[in-house]
């Protein structure tokens, strides 16, 4: 064990996400398809971090969003404004296409990236609350994921884990869709590769990492703290990463 070196650290929900994208633009499938298939960037704030990192460009982050949670009494003036295609690579280039049409064409292997507004992680589940009476962009492309064997890539942040089980909330809720329908969104199930930053962590620099704690102030509510052990080499490429990331400003900043 002497030669195991350790790390802790704080990282705020937006410097998560930016952690979390720099994870999914290095997965396999990521990169496999980056080269020879298709990628589709579903809509959602830690999906505009994807973008940024899969195509190198910064872009207006509140355009890339469908659905989102906020304050109750939230002053977003200019935030939102605007509105962005989803990002559809082919073969690493951007392609002028609908969501639909690039459903249409992927095949086996490809890839779709979609985030998630809860998570149960030691189950391997995340749930996406729904809205739209066609299932939004889940409904269109969880049957392409599962008929062509699409790879499914769910990025979301360890803030995101809720105290209850997920698929026994999702059937509460339809229970009496009467009476729930009109008053709340349905929670869809979902299971697919789930990334968090415990896996960007180990993906990006070979530590194993753990969440030690969670929340804060002052701009960290919502932060996790983590610890990572490895080797030097591997803490240092850690400390690298995470000093590279602190200090990314919240959300539409």
């Amino acid at each position: 064990m002497g030669d195991v070196h350790s790390y802790a650290f704080v990282l705020t929900v937006a410097e998560g996400k930016r952690l979390l994208a720099k994870g999914v633009a290095a997965l396999p499938v990521v990169r496999r398809a980056l080269e020879g298939g298709m990628i589709l960037v579903c809509k959602g704030t830690t999906n505009a971090y994807v973008v940024e990192e899969l195509t190198g460009q910064s872009i207006h982050q509140g355009a890339y969003v469908l659905g989102r949670t906020l304050p109750a009494k939230a002053d977003t003036a200019g935030v939102f404004e605007g509105s962005l295609p989803e990002l559809v690579l082919v073969q690493g280039q951007p392609a002028q296409m609908s969501m639909k049409e690039a459903v249409s064409q992927m095949r086996c292997g490809d890839v779709v990236i979609k985030g998630a507004n809860a998570l149960n992680y030691e189950a391997g589940v995340a749930g996406l609350l729904v809205g739209h009476p066609e299932g939004g962009t889940i409904g269109l492309v969880l049957g392409p994921v599962y008929g062509k064997g699409l790879h499914l890539v769910i990025p979301v942040g360890l803030e995101k884990e809720i105290a209850e089980d997920i698929r026994e909330l999702a059937a509460l809720i339809n229970e009496d869709p009467e009476t729930s329908r009109p008053a709340m969104a349905s929670l869809w199930p979902i299971e697919g590769e789930i990334v968090t930053e415990l896996e960007a962590l180990e993906l990006l620099t070979g530590c194993e990492a753990h969440q030690i704690s969670a929340g804060g102030v002052c701009g960290a509510e919502g932060a996790s703290w983590f610890a990572v052990w490895g080797t030097a080499p591997e803490v240092a490429a850690c400390k690298a990463l995470v000093e590279g990331i602190q200090g990314e400003p919240g959300f539409g900043g």
